[in-house]
């Protein structure tokens, strides 16, 4: 027997038109490229999304052709979101910090038909263009006369001239809620990268699952800031979740240092923000160095990369601000889990608290885990046994778009597949994930297992360690043992025996790094996340003391 209720597809386009029937005035505030505030709401992005859908209809793109966007979080960026998507076009954010022959792949394997780019990034357009044949139109995110005149572009159009053009009625399409709606391209450092693409059923369900009281807790009081670019795996959901809710957006464009985002913040009254580590520590700097308070701030969630615990300390008792510690995948669309407590750990001490809200958290619905051994051996949620984790769920990948790399899942005993994540973890009785490592990162010392992450953490709660990073590195005797690759804070004296020093009593003394390597940066890859495979190819001829 079949339930009696309306059959009605979930799609994105439904998001659009929710938020302008009932929380049309609800604004929209985005610091722009030319520099300036720009203000609007959810019933002039709706007007605007239509006026983008019929200038694709214009042009002739079929449902599920590619519009590409080159661009940083803001309210044009915002109506191709909806404008592409809605009318049953398939969005693909491009990262802009990738290299141009990588760039160029992507927007070739897409096959992308327009490309929407801020203006900033016309070096990188016009470094692309000759390269990239299946782009037709070219549309930069300005006003018609900022258009630059001798571009080298040939049809280049000013993207509000384009849409001027269009009326602003338009019906949205009846599509089926499987309906590939957007492209996300993974970070991956080894190859090309793959993509992942999302359906309008998947990208709906996320926007529920992340707006729960125990996921972000996304309510229409709230002024949201995703520092988090909307190129990076879609905001982690936030344009559609917002739009869900009716909560105020705030977008800081390109303006992503500690200064900029503070004064955008409290301009703005945010109450939520969501970015990764590298970001929050520049804004922690600015707030340190001019003894700063946040008054509107309440919770901020932190992914992308793990948290380091001074940073969650400082958040939380220096500043009063609770810290939402996430972890995803693109894979996942993206987020996976999110730490937020039970009712039963409220009564702990807060320092016990700090341990749990230093885990990743509890599974975001519409994920499942399960982590197992190295034959596929489900283990025990102990919170001490690690083992390799595995995911599934109605917003996780199948496959990946045009089939790169295979099938990319695995069965388990019972035949049911899992998609397995390359991270290695603990599950706690109480559903806490806990990432110790990437699989391809972890230290085998002795036959034993250490988390690099872990010895990470305890190097930058050091006052005088601004970043570090921890690789394994060849011993004769025991295969692998740890190094710290750090970088000292402006002005900090500190040195190798200083801060191996500093790990007594705060891991097993085996665990404890042979050594210490000061560099003056980190390499970092285009989504924020540390290049650990790139520190072993500077370091591949380095050799411990002792050895």
């Amino acid at each position: 027997m079949l339930g009696l209720m309306q059959n009605q597809a979930m799609l994105i386009s439904n998001l659009i038109e929710f938020a302008e029937r009932h929380h049309g005035d609800a604004e929209i505030v985005s610091r722009r490229v030319e520099g300036d505030i720009h203000r609007s709401d959810y019933r002039t992005v709706a007007a605007r999304a239509r006026r983008v859908a019929n200038g694709l209809d214009a042009w002739g793109l079929a449902s599920g052709e590619r519009v590409a966007t080159l661009a940083w979080n803001g309210y044009r960026h915002l109506e191709l979101y909806y404008g592409v998507s809605g009318s049953g076009r398939v969005l693909h954010t491009v990262n802009p910090r990738l290299h141009i022959d990588q760039l160029a792949w992507i927007v070739n394997h897409a096959e992308d038909q327009v490309l929407c780019f801020d203006l900033g990034f016309l070096p990188i357009v016009q470094a692309v263009y000759s390269r990239c044949p299946t782009v037709r139109h070219w549309v930069a995110l300005c006003d018609a006369d900022a258009l630059p005149p001798n571009a080298g572009i040939p049809g280049l159009c000013s993207y509000e001239a384009w849409i001027a053009g269009q009326s602003d009625v338009y019906a949205w399409p009846s599509l089926d809620e499987n309906t590939a709606s957007s492209l996300c391209y993974t970070s991956g450092t080894t190859g090309n990268p793959k993509a992942a693409l999302y359906s309008h059923r998947s990208t709906v369900l996320h926007a529920y699952a992340i707006s729960l009281p125990d996921v972000m807790c996304l309510r229409a009081r709230d002024a949201v800031l995703p520092v988090v670019p909307m190129f990076h795996v879609n905001a982690w959901g936030l344009p559609y979740a917002a739009a869900m809710v009716g909560c105020k957006l705030v977008f800081p464009g390109p303006a992503l240092d500690g200064k900029s985002v503070y004064e955008l913040m409290e301009a703005e009254q945010v109450t939520m923000a969501a970015g990764v580590p590298t970001v929050w520590q520049m804004l922690l700097g600015h707030l340190q160095a001019g003894g700063l308070r946040f008054s509107s701030l309440q919770r901020t969630v932190i992914g992308g990369a793990a948290c380091p615990p001074a940073m969650l300390r400082s958040f939380q008792e220096d500043y009063g601000v609770e810290v939402l510690h996430a972890w995803g995948m693109t894979e996942l669309s993206p987020v996976g889990t999110l730490c937020s407590l039970k009712q039963k750990h409220l009564a702990l001490p807060p320092d016990a608290q700090m341990k749990i809200r230093q885990k990743q958290g509890r599974a975001v619905f519409g994920v499942d885990m399960e982590i197992v051994d190295a034959n596929g051996q489900a283990l025990p949620h102990d919170g001490r046994t690690a083992g390799d984790l595995l995911v599934k769920g109605p917003r996780v990948v199948a496959e990946y778009f045009k089939g790169e790399g295979g099938d990319p899942l695995v069965r388990d005993a019972k035949g049911m597949a899992w998609f397995p994540t390359g991270d290695v973890a603990t599950i706690c009785p109480d559903g806490f994930l806990q990432i110790t490592d990437r699989s391809k990162d972890v230290i085998k010392s002795g036959g034993e297992w250490i988390s690099s992450i872990e010895l990470e953490n305890i190097a930058v709660a050091h006052p005088a360690i601004a970043m570090a990073a921890c690789i394994g590195v060849k011993h004769p005797k025991w295969d692998e043992r740890p190094l710290i690759v750090a970088v000292k804070k402006p002005g900090a004296v500190v040195d190798a025996a200083d801060l191996l020093q500093f790990y007594q009593g705060k891991t097993a003394k085996w665990q404890i790094p042979d050594d210490v390597v000061f560099v003056d940066a980190i390499p970092m890859g285009a989504t924020g996340k540390m290049q650990k495979m790139r520190l072993r190819e500077l370091l591949k001829d380095y050799t411990l003391p002792g050895t």
